[in-house]
């Protein structure tokens, strides 16, 4: 009897709270799935909530997007729970430490991170309500974080659109123009770039103001949810090989338990999923591998539907996949891994403090010598993933040195930055850092390396044994008195900070010369791309000091004054083989056939790196523009440029090129716009294997990765005497995202694969990809009547993470004549 009345009770207590919130769609005002919801109506249901039942829901406005769009976190749990929210957490982040007691579950559930992955976000509303209501038990001894939009631009983008083209009521006929989104989709952010790619990198404002929050939670679980192609089932965990070497046994075991609780529910409903394919745990800047380097559970799920699904959509089969079919699998996943994490809590908490405590990694400390510019722009990526660091001391290390890729020795001093291994976020910095990360299988869903220290262009060397240092301290900021006497002002270039300062100047119209050659004054050797300030070509300049100090200062620039144009060796200052550097007009082409990632990586470039005007221009009426307006036009890699390169389009390009403009083709741009119509160089010809091998069909995968390079590094050689290479040494390690092979040119070679120098130094490339392209071009400049063309086949802004290949681009945007 007493149990009867105890349940009687606790259904009473279900359904009080149950009629005090608002459902998803008596909010709303519509059966939720029968619509997409725009941003601005989720974050209005949340603030309900919030507003309704402050004692279980507390909402943090974490930061904007690009857009201005809010970027929401919403903390829901018990009301005790609530009310002690900042002990939890404190409590659980001593565990880092060895020192903590916590006994609840943190669980943060990220929604669509790709915009028109649109499902999961209208799944977030449903899943947050029934917490609070019917599954409300499971909140006892869990904390759930939940971000119902990762990205709110990207998701505006594809609602609004299809609002405005969808059928009424919907078309379910797969045929029908709301199942085909156009080039600009909303999966990418505002710059075209995929957030889900980005949580290592933190190139992106949504990323930057994420990881400030979660870090101060770092969960046990950190749900990420997606949705893929019209045709698949749905994928859980646990994930697919390969398995990065420093995930524990117990997070393989979790995802396992995660998973086979997910298939009771699924089971019971006749749902089809799969799991152990395709979604790897290796690349460490996705939204479930970097929270498992962090210490959590971190799980892709991935609905069948994605953009193409609309409100219903006819597969391949003939069944009709609706958005509340969508939803219902997103939200029982979602239900489902709270309800385990809520009953392993304890289990969890002893994980995680296990995970922060036992490390033994072979590598103890990562030691970096180089530019200091570029040194400076790690320590703030570091900063930003509260990784910690030190100065070195005058010594000498040994170790794996990266640049040999051997055993060897490296001279440290004040200016080296060391990386301890044994620290908080040490196992992070073992991904981020190694050489090589091992791999476990060859074939993977994204590239297989990322060494920060050639990605940064630092010499490095990491020790088997711990190195000691000193506390670091930040650059101070240049202080420069300039005098109206000096005839001149030198300053380097090396890195981006030296290409933001020359985009600023010639924007502030002070005029800038750099030296093709080296030379040397008052006792000190300038190398080639020197920049030389001089006061006779800013006479007429009323605030040239003034402004150049202020610059100089904004930028940390130390400028050296100079005397005199006479030089004590090399060539002066007013010689031929001293240049000025040009205002160049730039434009981009936009819109199909580029990728709109390609494109994303050089928009962002322009305006959140270099800062410096550039001008869109679609491809649909770039035939009607006046090519002659620009004096740098920019071609982002594609896959579409075959189609939109037509004859009398490449005889234009080229005619505006010999008139003496600047082409910079990219990626698959430069496969339409080479041989014997286009331009000089040749795509390199690959001899079949005229035998025939029988092969199983079973091993088809295996044989197609042979041919596949899946972002790998590769040690390339440089002729630092081009202008295209000014700022680097003689070798450059390039990540090589494909297996396209160009033949050297006649000249202008400038970073090129020698003969048998040909594997990667890191990653994984194919055997037969390796051969194809042994002396093959990087990236070269070609000379075409008054004009050039810069070429590049490796990607130097990819994700715009790799930072030692964007003064490669600023060069040919400045440097190159």
């Amino acid at each position: 009897m007493k149990k009867a009345l105890l349940l009687f009770a606790l259904l009473a207590m279900v359904n009080a709270l149950a009629q005090e919130l608002k459902s998803p769609s008596e909010f709303l005002g519509y059966e939720l799935g029968t619509q997409f919801t725009r941003h601005h109506e989720v974050v209005d249901y949340y603030q309900y909530l919030a507003k309704v039942a402050p004692d279980r829901v507390q909402l943090n406005e974490y930061g904007k997007t690009n857009e201005r769009r809010p970027l929401l976190l919403a903390y829901v749990s018990s009301a005790e729970n609530i009310k002690n929210l900042e002990n939890i957490r404190a409590e659980h982040l001593k565990n880092t430490s060895g020192e903590g007691n916590p006994s609840k579950a943190i669980v943060w559930l990220s929604y669509n991170v790709h915009g028109n992955e649109s499902v999961s976000t209208e799944a977030s509303m449903q899943t947050t309500y029934e917490l609070l209501t019917t599954k409300s038990d499971y909140l006892e001894n869990t904390v759930v974080l939940v971000d119902p939009c990762i990205n709110p631009d990207g998701r505006d983008r594809y609602v609004n659109w299809y609002n405005e083209t969808k059928n009424t009521p919907n078309n379910v006929d797969p045929n029908s123009k709301e199942h085909h989104e156009g080039w600009l989709s909303g999966r990418a952010n505002h710059y075209m770039f995929d957030l889900n790619r980005d949580w290592a990198w933190l190139t992106q404002v949504e990323s930057q103001q994420r990881l400030k929050f979660f870090n101060k939670w770092l969960p046990h679980v950190h749900v990420d949810f997606h949705e893929q192609g019209v045709d698949n089932p749905y994928y859980f965990s646990p994930a697919a090989e390969p398995y990065h070497e420093v995930i524990t046994d117990f997070q393989r075991d979790f995802q396992k338990t995660v998973g086979k609780n997910h298939a009771r529910y699924f089971d019971a409903n006749g749902w089809f999923y799969f799991t152990k394919e395709v979604f790897d745990l290796l690349y460490p800047s996705y939204g479930d591998t970097y929270p498992t380097y962090n210490g959590g559970i971190g799980m892709t799920y991935e609905q069948g539907g994605s953009g193409r699904a609309g409100l219903g959509i006819i597969t391949s089969i003939g069944d009709t996949l609706t958005l509340k079919d969508r939803i219902a699998h997103h939200h029982t996943t979602g239900l489902s891994t709270v309800e385990v994490a809520s009953k392993n809590a304890q289990k969890l908490n002893d994980e995680f403090k296990k995970f922060y405590t036992n490390k033994n990694f072979t590598y103890k400390s990562y030691v970096l010598n180089g530019d200091q510019d570029k040194i400076d722009a790690l320590t703030r990526l570091l900063d930003q993933h509260e990784i910690t660091y030190q100065a070195g001391r005058q010594a000498t290390v040994k170790g794996f040195r990266y640049k040999t890729g051997k055993t060897g020795s490296m001279k440290t001093s004040s200016n080296s930055l060391i990386i301890p291994g044994d620290q908080s976020k040490g196992t992070l910095v073992k991904v981020l850092f190694e050489p090589n990360a091992k791999l476990s299988d060859s074939v993977t869903y994204d590239i297989t390396a990322w060494s920060l220290p050639h990605a940064y262009g630092l010499d490095a060397i990491a020790t088997t044994t711990a190195v000691s240092g000193t506390a670091y301290a930040k650059t101070e900021s240049a202080t420069t008195n300039l005098s109206e006497s000096s005839y001149a002002f030198l300053t380097d270039w090396n890195s981006m900070n030296d290409a933001r300062f020359l985009a600023e100047l010639i924007q502030e119209n002070i005029r800038v010369r750099y030296n093709y050659k080296p030379f040397t004054l008052d006792g000190k050797s300038y190398p080639r791309g020197t920049l030389i300030i001089a006061k006779g070509d800013n006479k007429n300049h009323k605030a040239y000091l003034g402004t150049l100090q202020k610059v100089a200062e904004k930028h940390n620039k130390n400028l050296t004054p100079a005397q005199t144009g006479f030089v004590d060796s090399g060539k002066d200052f007013g010689s031929g083989w001293v240049q000025v550097v040009n205002d160049v007009k730039i434009a981009v082409l936009s819109g199909e056939p580029t990728s709109t990632l390609r494109f994303g990586e050089i928009w962002h470039f322009f305006e959140q790196q270099l800062h410096y005007p550039f001008a869109l221009i679609d491809a649909d009426y770039m035939n009607r523009v006046d090519l002659s307006e620009y004096d740098v036009l920019v071609l982002p890699g594609g896959w579409g440029y075959r189609r939109f390169m037509k004859e009398d389009t490449l005889k234009d390009l080229k005619e505006w090129v010999r008139n003496g403009g600047k082409l910079i083709a990219m990626g698959g741009s430069i496969d339409a716009i080479s041989g014997e119509k286009g331009f000089g160089l040749n795509k390199k010809e690959i001899k079949k294997d005229s035998a025939h091998t029988m092969r199983p069909f079973d091993g088809s995968e295996r044989e197609r990765i042979k041919n596949a390079i899946t972002g790998a590094i590769f040690k390339t050689k440089v002729d630092n005497t081009h202008p295209l290479a000014f700022g680097y040494d003689d070798n450059y390690f390039t990540l090589k995202l494909g297996n396209d092979a160009f033949d050297y040119m006649s000249e202008g070679n400038v970073v090129y694969l020698e003969e048998k120098q040909n594997k990667p130094v890191s990653g994984f490339a194919g055997s037969i990809a390796q051969k194809n392209i042994n002396k093959t071009l990087v990236f070269g400049v070609e000379d075409f009547g008054r004009g050039s063309v810069v070429y590049m086949v490796d990607n130097p802004l990819f994700r715009g993470f790799w930072e030692n290949g964007k003064l490669f681009f600023a060069n040919a945007l400045f440097m190159v004549d």
